[in-house]
């Protein structure tokens, strides 16, 4: 039976006020502990299902990415429960990992135990920030053997077209540019140039195919002729943080004509319809709030970078909006949660509260109050 009466509850006019950015961001925090403890294994569920009414599997790729995150709120907050915490992620996603390297696809109560170029990716992030924070060699060794794996399905012009994800419609994707960021970090982290070869190589490809309006084909999980506005900032993210770590302008000034024009389909009200064209007009009602957050995140970034006032006006009216959609109160599973999509039936992880729509909205809300997240 679908939860009707939370979709209903969606479609009335949202609370204009919100309340103070510490306690949202500690509301989010907490929901992802509890999304932790579920599943009893150090990895984090990968989210709170309505129709369920149940919890997911731990999901290795969104656990790796939400580690730094929970560094950063472990400063943030003075908060070194946190720090603990992500370094259980950090030993789990070691633990796991597969022989060659790399980091399988899906949840782990899944039964495709697949090596999957983006998940390995994202585990990059969280294993690097761990071995900073740790000085543990298992992490720099785990990141070292998945970057080389990740160079070595890499295809000669840059591109990953091998071990794409089995739940994923599309075997090429541009927001594969949030790989090569992966990539570049451990290669900056490390010092290993071979791995920031691999990153510039990736960003080269994507950019190389963009249309005259910073437009990338290939950049859907499901329907590329709309793509969602989560892998769209997927592939901003990527081209605009491996132009920082290389200190590539055209990268830089790729991405900030992208961020305009994402800009330039977000409502009033400080949401992003879910789905873009590649004119960058709206596709349909519901928004993404996972997409929401990650843009808010590219936006603060460009900031300061481009000299653009409008970039943080921009991020903070996405931010606004996801406040307003984030309950402080009631169940453990929902208290705290962002949702998939808002209204919550639809067209991204309907009834469900995905673990990453935390971790980027309590990134994007970090970043707003002026503190460096990784």
């Amino acid at each position: 039976m679908k939860p009707v009466l939370s979709a209903l509850k969606d479609r009335l006019p949202l609370q204009k006020e919100t309340g103070d950015v510490a306690v949202h961001l500690q509301a989010a925090a907490e929901w992802i502990c509890r999304a932790q403890q579920a599943t009893g294994t150090g990895g984090v569920a990968a989210c709170y299902d309505l129709e369920k009414k149940a919890w997911a599997g731990a999901y290795p790729e969104t656990t790796g990415y939400i580690i730094p995150t929970f560094y950063d709120y472990a400063v943030f907050a003075g908060r070194a429960d946190f720090a603990e915490r992500a370094r259980q992620m950090a030993v789990w996603e070691a633990d796991i990992q597969l022989e060659d390297g790399a980091v399988r696809a899906g949840t782990m109560d899944s039964e495709q135990v697949a090596p999957t170029v983006f998940n390995t990716g994202q585990v990059l992030f969280g294993w690097t920030r761990a071995w900073k924070e740790t000085g543990d060699l298992r992490f720099r060794s785990a990141a070292i053997h998945a970057a080389e794996w990740l160079s070595a399905a890499q295809d000669a012009d840059g591109a990953w077209r091998r071990f794409a994800s089995p739940f994923a419609r599309y075997k090429v994707n541009s927001y594969n540019t949030r790989t090569a960021y992966g990539v570049a970090r451990v290669g900056a982290a490390f010092d290993q140039p071979r791995f920031l070869d691999a990153a510039r190589a990736n960003i080269e490809w994507a950019i190389s195919r963009a249309h005259a309006n910073a437009w990338l084909d290939d950049n859907c999980l499901e329907i590329n002729g709309r793509p969602l506005t989560h892998t769209i900032a997927y592939s901003l993210r990527g081209i605009l943080e491996v132009g920082i770590i290389l200190q590539e302008d055209r990268y830089l000034d790729f991405a900030a004509r992208m961020a305009r024009a994402v800009a330039s389909a977000q409502r009033s009200d400080g949401a992003l319809p879910g789905r873009l064209d590649e004119r960058w007009r709206p596709k349909v009602r519901w928004s993404c709030l996972t997409g929401n957050a990650q843009m808010a995140i590219n936006w603060l970034r460009l900031a300061d970078i481009a000299g653009d006032a409008s970039f943080r006006s921009h991020a903070q009216r996405a931010n606004r909006f996801n406040m307003m959609t984030q309950a402080l109160a009631g169940p453990d599973e929902t208290r705290g949660a962002i949702k998939g999509s808002f209204p919550a039936d639809g067209g991204y992880m309907t009834w469900r509260y995905p673990n990453w729509a935390a971790k980027f909205f309590m990134d994007a809300l970090m970043l707003e109050q002026g503190f460096a997240i990784d």
